[in-house]
């Protein structure tokens, strides 16, 4: 890849390098390292904003006006100054997978009403805990879940989470898929549905939305395979009769590299209008990924540069542990200079403080002389990181600020 391709893909009206100087929301990169320190996540409430707006274009553009909802899949990222501000849009509403997901969504403004919950495994005490919200829209994921949700809300609306047993995910990433060839937790299939919906009406239940969550970071590459697992969905829906609402989950993807092209909204939007809006059904999304991913960044300290056989190393002051999906789902992180001029780049590898092999952020980043530069900054942090963090090594320390 030439230095052009690398330094290029990624830059937009709110991400680019102005005057040889890199800048975010308006605002220099270096300048907000210097106000707030490292490791520091930073995010853009506008660019979160534009994301919902386009969301909310693409659908209404394919014929769904009226008949979709987004729910923020929270678990992305529960910084509460953003999720108070994604409240104040009014352009979507949580999906929840915890019982402190759903206490801290209600303290950041929603109300119940306004979030899906979803999770496996769930205990009598988180049970208990979620019942206590009227209004709280509950997907069952299990038989266990409808007999308890039954012997506790008897009488209510469900969903029930389905498994389609196909996957779907970026490039084929198997990491990042819920369902497939292999049997996952997720999800009730095809085998044990007839007997999940007779639980059900052994409860007075009603079965009223239909929820399927299969894969993320899918690109234009994969909507033939969302639209065949959109397909395959539906004989859940008319098996089950009298289905109101369809979810679809979230799995919106944003290119991480310079080969990675911009999901095509108006094509995957089509899918959608295809396979759902004949029916009748409101269709609901979680794109938590896509909402907040590009809508972050990850301010760092060089600790230092130094060449060890035939590789150059750039430590960093954070490790993977406080922005696992490099390590978990080899999702890279771009990493970037503050600085930038034409002077040549050198293949390096961007590493942690954390004393673990996994602890790489990107193995050959072009970077120039480092000679001078006080920070690294890394793109698409914004879902998935701060969220997914721990105190491994004690190394857990980190701050966060929403610029508007």
């Amino acid at each position: 890849m030439n230095q052009q391709s690398y330094y290029g893909w990624w830059q937009r009206d709110d991400l680019c390098y102005q005057h040889q100087h890199l800048f975010f929301a308006g605002r220099s990169v270096q300048s907000l390292a210097d106000q707030f320190g490292s490791p520091t996540f930073v995010y853009s409430a506008a660019r979160v904003k534009e994301n919902l707006e386009r969301l909310h274009g693409a659908l209404i553009a394919s014929g769904l006006a009226g008949r979709f909802s987004l729910c923020y899949a929270m678990k992305a990222n529960r910084f509460a100054p953003l999720l108070t501000f994604l409240k104040q849009t009014g352009l979507c509403g949580i999906d929840a997978c915890s019982p402190a997901e759903v206490e801290h969504a209600v303290s950041c403004g929603f109300s119940p009403a306004e979030i899906s919950f979803t999770a496996s495994s769930l205990s009598t005490r988180d049970l208990h805990v979620l019942a206590r919200y009227d209004g709280l829209f509950m997907d069952c994921d299990s038989l266990h879940a409808i007999r308890s949700w039954g012997a506790l809300k008897p009488g209510t609306k469900i969903g029930i989470r389905i498994n389609p047993a196909m996957g779907i995910g970026r490039a084929a990433n198997d990491k990042l898929q819920y369902a497939g060839e292999t049997t996952t937790k997720f999800g009730i299939y095809w085998e044990q549905f007839a007997e999940a919906l007779e639980l059900a009406r052994s409860y007075g239940l009603k079965v009223a939305k239909i929820h399927f969550h299969t894969g993320c970071g899918y690109l234009t590459p994969q909507l033939e395979q969302l639209e065949r697992i959109i397909g395959h969905c539906m004989r859940f829906v008319d098996a089950a009769g009298g289905v109101e609402r369809v979810n679809i989950g979230g799995g919106l993807g944003v290119p991480h590299l310079a080969s990675d092209q911009s999901l095509d909204l108006k094509r995957w939007a089509e899918v959608l209008h295809r396979q759902c809006a004949g029916r009748g059904l409101h269709l609901e999304i979680e794109p938590g990924d896509y909402i907040v991913k590009d809508a972050g960044i990850f301010l760092l300290e060089k600790t230092f540069v130094e060449q060890k056989k035939n590789t150059v190393f750039v430590g960093v002051d954070a490790g993977f542990n406080l922005a696992p999906e490099p390590a978990y789902y080899s999702l890279p992180f771009q990493p970037l200079p503050l600085r930038y001029d034409q002077s040549p780049c050198t293949p390096m590898n961007v590493v942690g403080n954390v004393n673990e092999a996994l602890d790489v952020w990107y193995e050959q980043a072009l970077l120039p002389n480092l000679t001078g530069h006080t920070h690294l900054v890394l793109i698409n942090a914004g879902a998935y990181s701060s969220s997914m963090a721990s105190n491994h090594c004690m190394r857990g320390q980190f701050k966060e600020f929403l610029l508007f």
